[in-house]
């Protein structure tokens, strides 16, 4: 029987979304297979489905989603009746529920809608549905006695319709008022009660939002600047210096075009950083000059100015009156809310609750979940040496809005706070470090002059060497400042990990530092090593190989099934190269008699049962392997970029491995998406006590 979560509210204002996108994060994680449904929508785009759609893949199609707009069922239930009503539309659900294995309901939004007593209308839907359902409390300007009461009974509303309550969540609540909120409701209702408090950042539109409502013509501006949150509205009218003092972070200037001069000082200032603004807003249908634009660009390029026909004042009451949206086209407030809701939410204890089936499939938007959740429930530090690139500091925004961890970013301070301004990234909740001017630098050089010695290194060299980012990034880690680095994103392999292997130094029980990608397959998620390292290891160096791959699996959850990749299976091969493959297998086994391991083996033998039933039949490997590990780097390096490319599969790494301590190295290529999930492997792999 398919699982249904049904979450709803019970009036406007309530930021449900926020709920309703944590719940689909929620239910990804361990579902391959998740549908939704809105039984009741209003004509025009349903901005949070496309949201979905685009965050999770979903390939459900849209015309199965809906089930009646509210004109149908206004029409319906004022003609037929309320049980005709909701008898169409449990068809419908029944219609989505059959395809899939957890559905999310979106209830109504008491909107604009003649629908009487919706509040009952969406308990009736549940029940049918066999739907928990999660009511949403809004507690926005409210008191903590009036949202105590009004959370108590919705609770008992639902309850007294018949519904099983899963949860209740009471959003946008004053921060000061959030924990006595809590702890008041936690002690008079028998469900869970989550809190969360009002997010500035969520409520405010975008600068792109902006100019859409208001018609206006973007004159300066790229997609990143647009895409900023107008955290606060400061209107020109005063001189300069005065106006000047009146900017906050992330504000947007309104102000008359012809005020050239309040113009080219709100971009100064943002260029200076006090304050980084989210843009400028000219009234009135007037625009500066041509010199003044190029002017206004050359100091902040990338910040939106935009011009509206419409004067201050009445642009000031349309401004007041706009919320934010959750919207495909805003994935940093997404980032922001599901932050928010994995913050306040014990998500662990929710999924629990909802009893939604684990799938045996692991599909690489659930593995990427996995890593994300698995940093954060014990949060590391890791050191970003490249804290002027821009990848990296997008993938910083996101880790910092989700709490995967803490950071801290290397470089000139006041270039990183610049770009970070101009990309709308906050950055407030990082730490910032100039390795050349930082208080660090003479202890770093004495404690590297001290570990060089025996190669002639003085601490003069040494005060040189360790002004470089990754030498700094990884005495940083060395010394405890940082569990761990992530760099590579605009330096090579070599200038990213030279400095560990002086510094960190491999395990006690390492011969050698190696890799391994996480080869992320529709279905599962399998360990590749040694594909980035070590040229041509022998057998001692393949065999250290994979017990460390096997350990690095099994901390990633997956569960080790060695295949010791060769040319031949079994004994039916001979020759140098499969020798090496044999004997790496057998001192595997000598050194962890534990471990599942098959070698040499053939790869389709490894991983396909039809193969395998014929090459090696009652092998606890062949067929179902899910550690590989390749002979060399020449045909380790070919293979995963071959099934990377010809399987689409998703390739997190190279995750090193056999360092005392966590340092990681990016391509040069890497996406955001890429470095994410690096710095959050890196977290994860500092969790387990340095040796």
């Amino acid at each position: 029987m398919t699982r249904s979560v049904y979450v709803t509210g019970i009036d406007r204002g309530d930021g449900r979304q926020v709920v309703e996108l944590g719940v689909m994060e929620l239910l990804t994680r361990q579902v391959d297979r998740v549908g939704v449904f809105r039984p009741l929508v209003h004509d025009g785009p349903d901005r949070l489905f496309d949201l979905l759609r685009a965050r999770y893949r979903l390939s459900q199609d849209p015309a199965t989603v809906y089930g009646l707009d509210y004109h149908e069922a206004s029409a319906v239930q004022a003609e037929q009746g309320t049980d005709e009503l909701v008898s169409r539309l449990v068809e419908r659900f029944h219609q989505v529920a059959r395809d899939y294995e957890v559905v999310l309901v979106l209830g109504t939004d008491f909107a604009d809608t003649q629908l009487p007593d919706e509040l009952a209308v969406n308990a009736r839907l549940a029940n049918e549905f066999g739907a928990s359902v999660i009511p949403v409390v809004g507690g926005r300007k409210q008191t903590p006695e009036s949202v105590h009461a009004e959370t108590r009974n919705a609770y008992r509303a639902y309850e007294v319709l018949g519904c099983d309550v899963l949860a209740m969540v009471v959003n946008r609540v004053a921060a000061q008022d959030r924990e006595e909120i809590r702890e008041s409701l936690t002690a008079h209702l028998p469900v869970p009660t989550y809190v969360l408090p009002d997010e500035p950042a969520l409520s405010a539109p975008t600068v792109s939002q902006i100019a859409q409502a208001l018609g206006g013509e973007v004159l300066l501006g790229d997609d990143a600047g647009l895409a900023r949150d107008a955290l606060d509205f400061v209107f020109g009218g005063a001189m300069l210096p005065a106006f000047i003092k009146a900017l906050t972070p992330g504000c947007l200037v309104v102000t008359p075009g012809d005020r050239a001069d309040l113009v080219v000082g709100s971009l100064a200032a943002h260029s200076a950083g006090t304050p980084p603004i989210a843009g400028v807003l000219l009234t009135l249908d007037e625009r500066p000059g041509e010199e003044i634009l190029t002017l206004s660009d050359r100091l902040a390029p990338g910040t939106p100015v935009v011009a509206v026909k419409g004067g201050s004042f009445p642009t000031a009451g349309e401004l007041f009156a706009m919320e934010g949206k959750l919207n495909a086209a805003t994935p940093r407030k997404a980032e922001t809310a599901l932050g928010l809701f994995e913050r306040w939410v014990d998500t662990t204890g929710l999924l629990e609750r909802v009893s939604a089936p684990s799938s045996d499939r692991v599909t690489p938007m659930m593995f990427e979940h996995k890593l994300l959740e698995r940093a954060r429930a014990d949060k590391r530090r890791v050191v970003l040496p490249e804290g002027t690139e821009e990848r990296v500091l997008r993938a910083a925004d996101v880790l910092l809005r989700r709490g995967v961890c803490d950071l801290t970013l290397l470089g000139p301070v006041e270039q990183i706070r610049k770009k970070a301004a101009d990309l709308g990234v906050d950055l407030v909740d990082s730490q910032l470090i100039d390795p050349v001017t930082s208080g660090l630098r003479d202890r770093f050089a004495a404690q590297y002059a001290q570990l060089r010695a025996h190669k002639g290194v003085t601490v003069e060299l040494a005060y040189d060497v360790v002004a470089d980012v990754n030498y700094f990034g990884t005495l940083m880690v060395q010394g405890g400042l940082a569990d761990g680095m992530v760099s590579g994103s605009v330096h090579s392999t070599a200038a990213t990990i030279r400095p560990a292997f002086e510094i960190i130094k491999t395990k006690p029980d390492a011969a050698i530092v190696s890799s391994v990608f996480f080869m992320c397959l529709a279905d599962k998620v399998l360990v590749y090593g040694d594909c980035a390292v070590n040229p041509d290891p022998d057998a001692q160096q393949l065999a250290d190989i994979a017990v460390q791959a096997a350990a690095t699996a099994e901390q990633f959850g997956v569960d080790p099934r060695i295949a010791m990749l060769s040319y031949s299976t079994g004994t039916s091969g001979s020759g140098a190269d499969v020798d090496k493959v044999r004997k790496a297998t057998e001192l595997v086994r000598e050194r962890r008699s534990d471990l599942k391991i098959e070698g040499p083996i053939q790869y389709d033998a490894a991983v396909e049962p039809s193969v395998a039933a014929t090459k090696l039949p009652g092998s606890e490997v062949a067929g179902q392997a899910s550690v590989l590990i390749f002979p060399d780097l020449n045909t380790g390096n070919n293979t995963y970029k071959a099934v990377q490319r010809s399987a689409r599969a998703i390739a997190v790494g190279p995750v090193l491995q056999g360092l005392r301590k966590p340092v990681n190295d990016l391509s040069r290529g890497a996406l955001v998406q890429d470095i994410v999930n690096t710095v959050a492997i890196t977290a994860i792999q500092a969790q387990t006590p340095a040796s």
